[in-house]
């Protein structure tokens, strides 16, 4: 019975992966729907003049596909294509990027969930309380603004303004730093874009942790804790904080999912080069084969983290696991 569910479960991470596959590969034909494309967005901006022939060659040129098989295979081999603005393989772009979008979507992710998790068991246990009103209000502010807004307010007072903090970039360009300075540097560039992120996402996480508490506070369970005259403290989090983490699991792994598309905006506006950077410069230049490495990229993470959470569940609350 094991190994039929096991098969059951690969075999649907099959299907999602050649769907995807297939998917992506038939996007090769939206640019023909959009205005504009490679050759035009490239020569846009340049004072260089093409004949017709020569227009005509360059779309020729870059409107070159391969076939279905091909595509597969060099997906397999991680060949992911070459990037028509950046002259670069896409797979070594992604590659380059991922590593600063982890640790800002990453640490924004983990502080925004401690933080509001911490912060809505404890409005839950206080809730009537003045406090509990107090923060219900400015976290319902709080996720009222978009980020655009939080991210421009802060680039403007804290880089532009003040000049606490720099207003562009993941580390001093050129600069030769030891590694403990160099660590203190990308910190310094990290903070806007992390401190951003954090507040778009700390009012949902308290306010889901507060509900999900509310409900668990009134379960019977929770009330044969508190008669057996155990502490505050381990029926707050021993029995019912414990019980209302899943929703935040949930979300947390959704968010991590999509981080691509969810840091976009706070890492173009702050030019941290991240892959939401590296999407939008894409998207600008109407570089296609970067634009479906990375929504394939995306597509990934999707199924990694669903697949990463079926088994988080099963250690956060024993009850999933015994369903299976």
């Amino acid at each position: 019975m094991l190994s039929g569910e096991w098969n059951k479960r690969w075999t649907g991470i099959a299907v999602y992966l050649l769907g995807a596959a297939v998917l992506i590969y038939l996007s090769y034909r939206l640019p023909a729907l959009l205005p504009g494309d490679f050759v035009t967005a490239m020569f846009a901006s340049s004072h260089v003049t093409l004949t017709a022939e020569q227009d005509a060659q360059l779309r020729a040129w870059y409107s070159q596909r391969p076939d279905f098989g091909q595509y597969l295979l060099g997906l397999l081999r991680l060949d992911w294509g070459y990037s028509f603005a950046f002259l670069t393989p896409v797979s070594r772009l992604i590659l380059e990027a991922l590593p600063w979008t982890l640790l800002l979507a990453g640490s924004a992710h983990a502080l925004s969930m401690a933080l509001g998790f911490w912060a809505g068991v404890e409005a839950a246990w206080r809730r009537g309380g003045r406090a509990e009103k107090a923060a219900v209000g400015l976290m319902t502010v709080l996720e009222g603004l978009p980020e655009i807004a939080t991210g421009v307010a802060l680039l403007l007072v804290f880089a532009l303004h003040a000049g606490w903090f720099p207003a562009s970039g993941a580390q001093t360009v050129y600069a030769r730093l030891s590694l403990w300075s160099w660590m203190l540097d990308v910190l310094h560039h990290l903070a806007l874009p992390l401190a951003t992120l954090v507040l778009a996402y700390l009012p949902g996480n308290f306010l889901l942790t507060r509900a999900s508490m509310v409900m668990v506070l009134g379960e019977p369970f929770v009330q044969t804790a508190r008669a057996k005259g155990l502490p505050p403290l381990r029926v707050r989090y021993g029995h019912a904080a414990r019980n209302a983490l899943l929703p935040m699991v949930t979300r947390f792994g959704l968010r991590i999912a999509f981080m691509v598309t969810g840091a976009l905006v706070v890492e173009t506006i702050h030019s941290y080069p991240g892959l939401g950077t590296l999407l939008f410069n894409a998207i600008a230049k109407r570089d296609l084969p970067l634009i479906q490495g990375i929504v394939l990229f995306s597509s990934l993470m999707v199924l990694a983290v669903n697949v990463a959470l079926d088994r988080v569940y099963g250690y956060i609350d024993p009850r999933v696991a015994h369903a299976r």
